[in-house]
Formats: C-alpha cells, sequence, structure tokens
C-alpha cells in the first residue's frame, strides 16, 4: 500500500496538469462575466440613440408646422377654434408617429422683429443715461400692452410680417426600462424651438412710443 503511494501522487499531479492546461469551457465563462455590462451598455445606446432622433423628428415637425402657419390663412388640416390650436395639433400629429403616449407644452409667441425676441422693448429716450427704463423715459410700445415691458412678445401668431417663436417642450416614458439599469430619468423631455416671420399679407402694424 504504502510502495503504491508514489505512483497515486503522480497520477494526481499528471492529472492537476492536464485540468489547468485545459481551456475547454473558458471562453463561455469569460462571455458571462461580461454579459451584463455589454447589455446594459447596448440599452443604453439604444435609448440614447432613440432620443436623438425623437428630438430630430420633434424639431422637423416644427419647422414644418411654423412655415405653414406663417401664412395668412393656414391649411393644417387640424381641428381647433383658432390657429394656435390648429398648429398645437398638427404638431401633434406629426410627431405622435414616433412619440406614441407623449405630452406637449407648446408656447407660442409674437415679436415685432428678429431684434426684439426675447428682449425688451426698446427706449427712445433714457434721460438719466442708466440704461433702463425710469419713469418719464420714452420706449417702443412693441407688444401694445401701454407699459414698458422686459419681454416684448405678444401671445398667440399674431399678423403680417410678425416673427413667431414657437417653443414645444415634449415628454413621454422612455422606450426602454433604462431606468432600471442607469442613472437616467423615467422620462424623455425634450424641446424644440424656431422662429418665423409671417408672410407679408398685409401692412405691419407700426408700434407707438410712449412717454410716461
Amino acid at each position: 500500500m504504502i510502495a503504491a503511494l508514489p505512483i497515486v501522487l503522480r497520477s494526481l499531479r499528471a492529472g492537476f496538469a492536464r485540468m489547468a492546461g485545459d481551456e475547454s469551457g473558458a471562453a463561455l465563462t469569460e462571455f458571462a462575466l461580461i454579459l451584463t455590462p455589454m447589455l446594459v451598455l447596448l440599452i443604453g445606446g439604444i435609448d440614447v440613440g432613440y432620443q436623438a432622433y425623437l428630438r430630430s423628428v420633434l424639431q422637423g415637425a416644427l419647422y414644418d408646422v411654423a412655415r405653414s402657419g406663417s401664412m395668412e390663412a393656414p391649411t393644417l388640416a387640424c381641428d381647433g377654434e383658432t390657429v394656435e390650436e390648429r398648429i398645437g395639433c398638427a404638431l401633434r400629429k406629426r410627431s405622435d408617429i414616433i412619440a406614441r403616449g407623449a405630452t406637449y407644452e407648446i408656447e407660442i409667441s409674437n415679436f415685432y422683429d428678429f431684434s426684439t425676441v426675447g428682449r425688451s422693448e426698446r427706449l427712445e429716450t433714457d434721460y438719466n443715461r442708466n440704461g433702463s427704463y425710469d419713469t418719464g423715459d420714452c420706449f417702443v410700445d412693441l407688444n401694445l400692452s401701454g407699459d414698458f415691458d422686459l419681454d416684448a412678445g405678444r401671445v398667440g401668431v399674431g399678423g403680417a410680417d410678425d416673427v413667431v417663436f414657437y417653443q414645444v417642450t415634449l415628454t413621454m416614458p422612455r422606450l426602454l426600462p433604462v431606468p432600471e439599469l442607469l442613472p437616467f430619468a423615467p422620462n424623455y423631455e425634450l424641446s424644440a424651438e424656431t422662429a418665423i416671420r409671417n408672410q407679408p399679407y398685409a401692412r405691419q402694424a407700426t408700434p407707438p412710443t410712449i412717454c410716461v
């Protein structure tokens, strides 16, 4: 029995040596280790790509609808009592092709010209030269409110030759369950904006200068 012990030990060493050199099944083990992070990256990449595509579709739809809305009597093939409502309806119809279950926040304002978009009404006289409006200064009442306003815009699409500024925010659930895997918000929230001048189908109203 003792004499056979060296033979047994040599056999064990030979067996362990064969096992150490046997790499069959190693690829499967390595693949299992990288499968989860690879799937997370793949799903995240698909989600980011869809988000970029969705933003592109939304911006393209906004350009298209804004051009149609710049006409005197726009044909939008959509229901609504006002032009603004029909524009919102048309925008949703064009975007809903890929944005199922989305909600939209649409803001439409108009300005006298492009230089006044997002700016205050224009000072004509600044008596104390401080660069801001004070009582007694004269200003161009661009939005026809009768008061000096820091926002020169008016609500709605305006009239002939006015510049219309559109801001749209789209919210919808994510396409894939990415928030369960990555620190992403549960919804897409995308925005698009554009400014376009209405067609000159009539004479644009000239805003008055007010001194109060």
